[in-house]
């Protein structure tokens, strides 16, 4: 039987996950430190290289991991998915569990290669300024998250153009990043958020879990409107309504 296992797709969102935040968040804390060190301040063009970090391990993950769990890495798309009966509900707390360890895991490991420094200046972690109220922080990763996943379920589609999903899909984390970043960092994804705050706590830095909530209610809500919205944009009267314990992979468009 051509099927993986549970715990080989549990295995893969893992691994994901973690290379999602060792390289897409670990460019944080990689630039800072560079930029310290030549006496220079962070620019725009640090927000595009952190941007482009993102979307291109989102793009490698896709093709490597896609065919195996469906390379969710994100417990939005993980909802999304269960809400509109594309995934099991019941598979759903394994595979956020998974993300959340990668996440923490891909955390630990940034400060491995970079040293304590890393945490010293943050690790990283998403968060946004005193000056900016809770609802504009929530509403900045609502649109954020929401355009990530309207973006997966497009390319995840029966009509969709195989083989664009992880171009596409790395796009669109690179477009959301530049106008939210400044509000909040850009998380857009639950364990994104959630992993390299347990790390900074962990290593004894500044971490401000009153804003936890802000961006994971968020991000989760996100997550189910543009699910939900896709289905009313897209489906026609041809479409299955439900496909409840398949894990959608972008590479199976």
């Amino acid at each position: 039987m051509d099927e993986n296992t549970r715990w080989q797709k549990l295995g893969s969102e893992f691994l994901g996950t973690a290379f999602l935040v060792f390289v897409g968040v670990g460019s944080v804390p990689a630039l800072l430190l560079v930029n310290q060190a030549n006496g220079s301040t962070f620019s725009g063009s640090d927000l595009g290289i952190i941007s482009l970090a993102f979307a291109s391990i989102v793009i490698v993950t896709v093709y490597v991991f896609g065919y195996i769990g469906g390379n969710h890495i994100n417990p939005a798309v993980t909802l999304g998915l269960a809400a509109t009966g594309k995934f099991a509900w019941a598979d759903v707390p394994s595979y956020v569990a998974a993300q959340v360890l990668g996440a923490t895991a891909g955390a630990f490991a940034i400060v491995g290669v970079l040293g304590t420094e890393a945490s010293d200046i943050g690790l990283g972690v998403a968060s946004y300024a005193d000056s900016v109220p809770w609802y504009q922080a929530a509403f900045a990763e609502f649109i954020g998250t929401f355009l990530l996943v309207f973006a997966v379920f497009g390319v995840i589609y029966r009509k969709a153009a195989p083989g664009w999903a992880g171009l596409a899909i790395g796009m669109v984390v690179f477009a959301a990043i530049i106008p939210v970043a400044p509000t909040t960092g850009a998380s857009i994804n639950p364990a994104r958020t959630t992993g390299p705050m347990i790390v900074q706590q962990v290593m004894g830095g500044d971490v401000v879990w009153s804003q936890w909530p802000v961006y994971v209610v968020a991000e989760l809500a996100a997550g189910v409107a543009a699910a939900l919205l896709f289905g009313i944009i897209a489906h026609t009267a041809h479409d299955v309504a439900s496909t409840a314990g398949v894990a959608a992979s972008p590479s199976e468009v």
